[in-house]
């Protein structure tokens, strides 16, 4: 293997990427640091929680760690979306008896054991008798007696301590709300304001919830649909479609959801995405008990292993890096699982078990000679220059046996992509002209570290070159053990 450049991070030397959670317990620019050459490809900066000073900190420390590391970074901003949460009680809580009836109504009076405000006037006259409300990640469940345009009385099916602001979930009914509040719209304009490369849309329902915060991102960043409400499964398709890719939000999903419905749901959403070729992460409780502990038990390891052999692009960490105790070893014990399940043999059967049939185009059909020949023959990596990123993407969803390093002369391009199943992204200057490119691909895969005198590159470009769109150009190059030295001379 060709000495790295001490400068850059190595390749990772496994395809999933890892995004983690930046919070209390990592914003610290010491720990980002850590995390970052732990394994992390990403950072989630969740909108949720903290003010934008805090987060713009967050952001300069991520920025001035990619500039001294010379690697492109992702930041995620994630957005809160609509939320439906409980008023306050008199006592801060009270306790809902099991079988007994319950009032949710629009008196902004504190609330007791009988009944609560609940502050989304949409929700009144929506719904229907029958119909369930979920309240603190569904510990309480309530079924609709009656409701009218000034109250809904419902019987307590599961009781219990009910306390100020909590959540609400309303699985039998899509709900008439934007999935952007001016919060939300608040914080995308901080989040593109401040260079955020992916901006997730929370709590999405329906194909149209994209609409606005596409208007509002214009041209900057990728847009990631969470997938964590009922109607949004029901109009998966659609949604998929006007997306640049996806979340398997598990919390609010599972809480909507029977339990035993959200693992071939995940699977579903998985493989659809994987067949548009786009982005797909799997969240939520991945690692929950290193909160507290040092080590996570053998049900998240195989949690962890079983998206890695699904294929996912990107598997996340929530509180585990936060607001844990652990977050370095997290990060580390995440990064062994994954590396673990892609040394294992049937790794790549498994992982191609889904076929992605190429389209009929040009760019399709080489992506995909991409990787039968480097089944083929013995393949060190695949250089894939691209402007738009849109190249790296078409091979991501071959998911080819080699590392892919992916050129480009655009920095958002290269924070983009680094969600992106298997790419490891270099930025560069752009190329003029064959020779260019070929001469440019040898020097940046021995920088990288990737192959050696004798190994084996596969070029994939388009001509004429800075044409988006126009791929086009696959050629097998050889590295020479002086490529590095004549380009350093």
């Amino acid at each position: 293997m060709a000495k790295l450049d001490q400068r850059k991070l190595a390749p990772r030397g496994r395809k999933v990427k890892i995004l983690a959670t930046v919070g209390p317990a990592s914003r610290d620019p010491e720990m980002l640091r850590k995390l970052l050459k732990a394994g992390v490809d990403a950072f989630r900066v969740n909108m949720s929680h903290g003010e934008h000073e805090g987060h713009a900190e967050t952001i300069r420390a991520i920025r001035a760690m990619e500039k001294e590391f010379n690697h492109p970074v992702a930041i995620f901003c994630d957005l809160q979306g609509p939320k439906l949460r409980v008023g306050k009680f008199k006592d801060g809580k009270a306790v809902i008896r099991h079988s007994g009836h319950f009032t949710l109504d629009r008196n902004p009076e504190p609330g007791d054991d009988t009944r609560v405000e609940l502050p989304h006037p949409e929700l009144f006259g929506l719904l229907e008798k029958g119909q369930r409300l979920l309240i603190n990640d569904g510990k309480i469940q309530l079924k609709v007696i009656r409701a009218d345009a000034d109250s809904i009385l419902c019987s307590a099916v599961v009781g219990g301590v009910i306390s100020d602001r909590k959540g609400v979930n309303v699985p039998d009914a899509e709900i008439p709300i934007p999935a952007l509040t001016e919060k939300d719209r608040r914080d995308l304009a901080f989040a593109v304001q401040n260079g955020a490369d992916w901006i997730g849309l929370s709590f999405v329902q329906r194909p149209e919830d994209l609409a606005e915060a596409r208007k509002l991102m214009g041209s900057y960043g990728a847009l990631c649909a969470k997938i964590e409400k009922p109607m949004a499964v029901r109009r998966l398709d659609e949604i998929l479609e006007l997306c640049d890719g996806v979340m398997v939000a598990r919390g609010d999903l599972g809480v909507e959801l029977l339990p035993e419905e959200v693992p071939p749901l995940q699977k579903k959403i998985v493989n659809k995405a994987r067949m548009l070729g786009k982005p797909v992460i799997v969240a939520t409780q991945m690692l929950e008990s290193m909160i507290e502990s040092p080590a996570p038990t053998r049900a998240e390891v195989s949690d962890v292993a079983n998206a890695v052999y699904d294929g996912a692009d990107a598997v996340m960490l929530s509180a585990e890096t936060a607001a844990g105790e652990w977050p370095e070893e997290a990060v580390t014990i995440m990064d062994r699982i994954a590396a673990q399940v892609e040394n294992d043999e049937s790794y790549l059967s498994r992982v191609r078990f889904l076929e992605t049939p190429p389209d009929a185009t040009t760019a399709d059909a080489l992506s995909h000679a991409c990787m039968t020949i480097a089944d083929t023959v013995p393949i060190a990596a695949i250089t894939v220059f691209t402007g738009s990123g849109s190249t790296a993407r078409r091979v991501a969803r071959e998911r080819p046996s080699v590392p892919m390093l992916v050129l480009t002369p655009s920095v958002r391009t290269a924070r983009r992509v680094a969600l992106l199943w298997g790419a490891h992204a270099v930025t560069t200057k752009d190329i003029g002209s064959f020779e260019e490119m070929i001469a440019k691909g040898k020097r940046m895969a021995l920088r990288q570290g990737i192959g050696k005198a004798g190994s084996k590159l596969i070029a994939l470009a388009g001509v004429p070159f800075g044409t988006p769109g126009s791929t086009n150009l696959l050629h097998v190059v050889t590295l020479a053990g002086d490529e590095l030295e004549k380009h350093e001379r």
